[in-house]
């Protein structure tokens, strides 16, 4: 079942997300909502809190964003030809390498997009849907929608990264946003204060 995406302005979107066991009721069918979610979205990533559910979990699929590279592109990633896969209560080991920008955007806040600086590698230890222990290290687009999912269940938003300046620049649409003032081609649940 597609569930609708939780906009900006939503006080689920700045909670820390609790974890979750193997007897969380409906877990297996919230994981497989989750996929046709992210995937009738056109999105590459989606964590719990954006379909109201503060739980730690997130789905990756960044497979999507190599399918649709030229070879020649696909040098510029060290993920080739990317990662698909379910983290269930996922926990920072360590960030490694230079930061570079990437322009992100998130299903939650559409229509906007900011280049964002992230960390070339990142370390997780995660339960898989299996709830079997992962320990790894992910690289390049995969590593930055695996920190950009993370930061929604500590209750961040990539726009917490940008400057005040842009922030500024950008409040108006983000109040839109929150008011329900935006069109998109997915269902989305908003504020009750706007």
């Amino acid at each position: 079942m597609i569930l609708p995406i939780v906009a900006y302005g939503h006080p689920v979107l700045r909670q820390r997300a609790t974890e979750i066991s193997p007897e969380f009721d409906g877990l297996q069918q919230l994981i497989s909502d989750m996929w046709e979610t992210l995937y009738a979205s056109h999105g590459v990533g989606l964590a719990a809190p954006q379909i109201n559910q503060s739980v730690r979990l997130f789905l990756v699929d960044t497979t999507q964003l190599f399918e649709n590279m030229d070879s020649h592109e696909k040098k510029n990633y060290p993920d080739a030809p990317g990662y698909k896969g379910v983290f269930i209560n996922p926990s920072l080991l360590s960030l490694d390498g230079k930061p570079w920008a990437y322009n992100e955007g998130c299903l939650s806040i559409p229509g906007i997009r900011e280049d964002i600086f992230r960390n070339e590698a990142v370390e997780l230890r995660f339960q898989d849907e299996t709830f079997k222990e992962q320990k790894q290290i992910f690289h390049g687009l995969t590593a930055r929608v695996i920190l950009h999912e993370y930061d929604h269940l500590e209750g961040k938003l990539f726009i917490d990264y940008i400057t005040p300046l842009k922030r500024k620049l950008i409040k108006s649409r983000l109040n839109d946003i929150a008011k329900g003032k935006v069109q998109v081609d997915y269902k989305m649940i908003f504020s009750k204060k706007y």
